[in-house]
């Protein structure tokens, strides 16, 4: 496929988003802005613009589409935003939130220091101001809180971590997967003076978090 085509195939897979999610334009504009093709690995290069998961080594994936939609929507993050992202994988996602908040503002970590690293490169060769490091999610960014919103694309088995929650701000957001395999839920927790509420949003499958 060229570009060409790879334009096409991504506003086919856009149009079809929006007749099936109820999500804010601005993220489906932020769809239709990442090449997703440049994310996949060549051999599934083709299949890019399928609305599914694809491996990308080290036993991981990039998200299918619609969840990348649904979870970018959930965070509810707007141009200026801070995002802390757990779990860079191939840059996908951090490069889809970076067209909603805007260059700068997205820090992500990745465990496996190989992605870390490929994503990093791929993002700047893109011309994405993502910052990528390697380590555990539960202690990266030390010094860069309070954030607005953090997300993770992988699946903590007992709940988000205190340590990711405690670095959002009051009134803040975090979109996460959680429960073991088979028993996964997304949810969206806000942040409170008092506490932090919860919503349910639904069975999902994502990799466990490490």
């Amino acid at each position: 496929m060229d570009d060409a085509d790879h334009e096409a195939a991504r506003r086919e897979l856009v149009a079809g988003l929006r007749r099936r999610l109820d999500v804010d334009e601005r993220t489906l504009a932020a769809i239709e802005s990442v090449p997703r093709h440049a994310f996949v690995p060549d051999r599934h290069r083709s299949r890019a613009y399928e609305d599914r998961p694809l491996p990308i080594g080290h036993d991981q994936t990039i998200s299918a589409p619609h969840m990348v939609a649904v979870m970018t929507d959930l965070l509810d993050a707007g141009p200026g935003d801070r995002v802390f992202e757990v779990g860079t994988g191939c840059g996908y996602h951090a490069a889809v939130v970076a067209e909603v908040v805007g260059p700068g503002n997205v820090y992500s970590v990745e465990y496996v220091s190989e992605l870390a690293e490929a994503a990093r490169e791929r993002l700047r060769r893109l011309g994405y101001d993502v910052t990528v490091r390697a380590g555990d999610g539960r202690t990266a960014f030390p010094n860069e809180s309070p954030f607005d919103a953090a997300y993770l694309t992988c699946a903590p088995a007992d709940g988000v971590p205190d340590q990711i929650v405690d670095r959002v701000r009051t009134g803040g957001r975090v979109v996460a997967p959680i429960g073991r395999a088979g028993a996964q839920r997304l949810v969206r927790l806000t942040v409170g003076k008092d506490g932090v509420d919860r919503e349910d949003h639904g069975g999902v499958r994502f990799v466990p978090m490490r």
